[in-house]
């Protein structure tokens, strides 16, 4: 039976490891600040594996009791366990994932090889750095964060120049206070990988990786390898991100034209005759009537001859972006730009763009400037840059329904954690309506109830397109609210502040869904406000659509009922929404007119609430489908990334010429476009019976054998020419290994090589 139940409940194994470290509380509070310093410094050095875990994480709990005045909760012990074994912490939303991840980051630091801390943004990097630096100087470990293109390590000894303009006094969503950033001193990005413990964004750690790969100095490198890592919000970077590889490119300058010229002809086709949009596929596909319009529009023959390769894919391109993508619901156009909304958080995604000329596209749709189109030099997807790591780890909120996706592509099982305290929120059965404008006048009327009685009520939308008309609508109801959507994010932390306050009502994206915490009475909470508001029956939650992903609607809910706090969710949906029309509302359409229902009338079944979470199940298996056939492509083109960054850093660390090195990488970035445009030929072949997956190996195989013979060919036919260039090289690497530069002036030309000056290389 005891094996059972370690089955069925698998954090109960955990209870006699919290317990040893329970049992080591009264020693180390014992112990002065200098005596704890002593005993960390003692580790400091060996691998995870051969230090005492309960040691290790009473030390940490006692640091964050003399430093931030907060103690771990067993229940953090537990999910801090979970994560120093290289799994996934499910820990709901209010349970402190920040504070419970110390203990295995600190376990993981002491190695001296580098932790790594990945936060969904810079914000975050920058408040975490701070807030958990405290616990980890007392134990003399260094911190330090990536934010763009610069760096930061936390230095309590430190006063910034302009300390009197930042924040010091404010509260942040969470009830601590803002980053002080008086305590963040500018260091390299080269130092910040040095430091025991980083922290930044996926994005920051994925690029620097790819840069790396790119330099022609070894010195020049940042990252120092991938020991260990823990990612929050695991679920929102490991698979919400996981569709958009990082790549680095520079423009290609003879598109743009191209792309306003397919625009105006495509605006012109007809929908459903000219061309056939797939939502559920998410696929646009030209018809013959549609290819015999074009055709003549350009006066070609045939648009899929070899010679006009380009064409078609600028026509599908522009397809696409007519067929699939919406104004305000995938996008915005803001200061003459599109830019991309992540349909998982509803935040404004700047500096990124759609790939493959899509992002041109939507330009030239929305007549905004078409910037030109992008040579790819380096891509990795998130995926396999993740799988570099030696150990991974990571914790959310909502990672159960994503679990069979974790075990596949990252070995990674999930486990749930039980809250500190029961939760009490109450989540209340779906009401389905037979159409929008039914479904937003229930829900104005149930916010009108609740406000009047002093209740707060956050209210969430899938896009901000459906956030600003229920707007509209509340706002010729009377109804006072504030509106939070990626047009305006500058004002998140005020608007999330007080959306726990007697009455208050906030509209958000799924921006308010994940990272943030509203506490009851307002924050800083006001004791009298806040027992109001509990009696009221807590934050109530209103989902006014059910979004792809189960997760997103689950995060949602879980804004309400923070440690045993009451609150209370409900869904109000229609037929007409996205979701129940394209993935099942047919049959529960045919069924409600079959009943005769009036519009204003909902329905409250378990046969409908089943029938939305099988159409979410279904998408949720396209999305996994999607990506599990992204990454079977890029496990190709990663094997041979792999093969050519280890040659180019044998050539790297050997002091070869950046000649040698920039020939090296034409070769390979001729290479990826070739891939690229081989991926899209190859889906063809299906038609003719042949897999295109191995017919994408097993041709790719022969086209990086090509590479490699070319290259080696190129070498042998210009060794001499190398080999002059070659012998000014030792003198450089004497300077470089001795460190000898006595006398080099900031603006001179650094004594490495690299072009770069002094001051901008090694003298930083």
């Amino acid at each position: 039976m005891s094996l059972l139940s370690l089955f069925f409940d698998p954090v109960k194994r955990l209870r006699p490891i919290v317990n040893k470290i329970n049992g080591l509380e009264n020693e180390i509070s014992r112990l002065s600040d200098a005596e704890i310093l002593a005993m960390s410094r003692a580790m400091k050095g060996k691998p995870a594996e051969e230090i005492e875990i309960e040691k290790a994480f009473a030390l940490v709990r006692e640091s964050a009791k003399r430093n931030l005045k907060q103690r771990h909760f067993d229940v953090q012990l537990m999910g801090g366990i979970i994560l120093n074994e290289g799994k996934i912490a499910e820990m709901a939303t209010g349970e402190g994932k920040t504070l419970a991840s110390t203990a295995p980051v600190y376990l993981n630091a002491l190695s001296g090889k580098g932790t790594h801390v990945v936060t969904v943004n810079e914000y975050l990097a920058k408040r975490d750095t701070v807030w958990m630096g405290q616990i980890y100087h007392a134990l003399g470990l260094s911190v330090a964060c990536l934010i763009h293109e610069s760096a930061l390590i936390y230095d309590p000894s430190y006063i910034s120049q302009n300390a009197d303009d930042l924040l010091d006094k404010e509260r942040d969503t969470t009830g601590s206070f803002l980053v002080q950033q008086e305590f963040l001193r500018p260091i390299s990005r080269k130092e910040a990988y040095l430091a025991d413990i980083t922290y930044g964004t996926n994005h920051e750690f994925g690029f620097d990786y790819l840069r790396d790969n790119l330099v022609y100095v070894a010195g020049d490198q940042v990252q120092r390898g991938h020991n260990f890592a823990i990612i929050d919000e695991i679920d929102s970077i490991l698979i919400d991100e996981a569709r958009t590889p990082l790549i680095i490119s520079a423009p290609d300058t003879e598109s743009s034209e191209y792309y306003k010229t397919f625009s105006r002809m495509v605006s012109s086709l007809v929908a459903g005759e000219d061309y056939i949009v797939d939502e559920k596929m998410k696929s646009a596909d030209i018809t013959q009537q549609g290819i015999d319009k074009v055709e003549k529009a350009l006066n070609i023959k045939n648009i899929f001859a070899p010679e006009n390769l380009r064409l078609t894919h600028y026509l599908q391109e522009s397809l696409r972006a007519y067929g699939l993508f919406r104004k305000d619901k995938d996008y915005v156009v803001k200061d003459g730009e599109i830019i991309i909304v992540d349909q998982f958080t509803g935040r404004l995604m700047h500096g990124r763009r759609y790939s493959g000329g899509l992002h041109q596209a939507i330009e030239a749709k929305e007549g905004v400037f078409v910037q030109n189109e992008s040579r790819t030099f380096a891509q990795i997807t998130i995926q396999n840059y993740f799988r570099l790591y030696k150990k991974l780890a990571g914790m959310t909120g909502t990672a159960q329904t994503s679990a069979e996706e974790f075990d596949k592509v990252y070995g990674l099982k999930v486990i749930s954690v039980p809250t500190n305290k029961p939760v009490a929120r109450k989540n209340m059965a779906d009401l389905i309506y037979k159409n929008e404008e039914a479904k937003f006048d229930a829900v104005i009327k149930d916010i009108k109830e609740r406000q009047q009685k002093g209740q707060p009520v956050l209210v969430g939308t899938i896009s901000i397109e459906k956030n600003e008309l229920l707007s509209d609508k509340l706002g010729r109801a009377g109804i006072k609210h504030e509106v939070l959507n990626a047009k305006n994010n500058e004002r998140e932390a005020a608007i999330i502040a007080q959306a726990g306050k007697p009455g208050a009502v906030t509209i958000a994206t799924n921006m308010a869904g994940r990272g943030v915490d509203i506490i009851l009475g307002g924050n800083p909470p006001e004791p009298m406000e806040s027992e109001k508001v509990k009696d009221l029956g807590g934050l109530h939650v209103i989902g006014t659509e059910r979004h792809d992903a189960r997760r997103i609607d689950n995060q949602l809910r879980g804004r309400s009922g923070r440690q045993g706090d009451p609150g209370s969710s409900q869904f109000f949906l229609s037929l007409e929404d996205d979701l129940l029309r394209i993935f099942g509302g047919g049959r529960i359409k045919s069924l409600m007119e079959n009943l005769n229902i009036p519009d204003d009338v909902p329905i409250e079944s378990g046969i409908i609430s089943k029938a939305v979470s099988q159409a979410q199940a279904k998408v949720e298996g396209f999305n996994f489908d999607a990506r599990k056939n992204l990454l079977e492509y890029d496990d190709v083109l990663n094997k041979q990334r792999m093969a050519i960054y280890r040659k180019r850093q044998e050539m790297l660390e050997s002091g070869s010429h950046p000649q040698m090195l920039a020939v090296l990488d034409f070769y390979w970035m001729n290479h990826l476009e070739d891939m690229e445009a081989f991926r899209e030929s190859v889906r063809l072949r299906a038609y003719g019976q042949h897999d295109p997956l191995v017919e994408y190996r097993r041709e790719s195989h022969l086209m990086f054998k090509q590479l490699l013979s070319n290259f080696e060919k190129w070498v042998e036919e210009n060794k001499d020419k190398l080999t002059d260039v070659n012998q000014e090289l030792p003198a450089k690497k004497k300077i470089l290994d001795n460190k000898e530069y006595a006398g080099v002036g900031r603006n001179d030309q650094c004594p490495c090589g690299s072009g770069k000056k002094f001051k901008k290389c090694h003298g930083k």
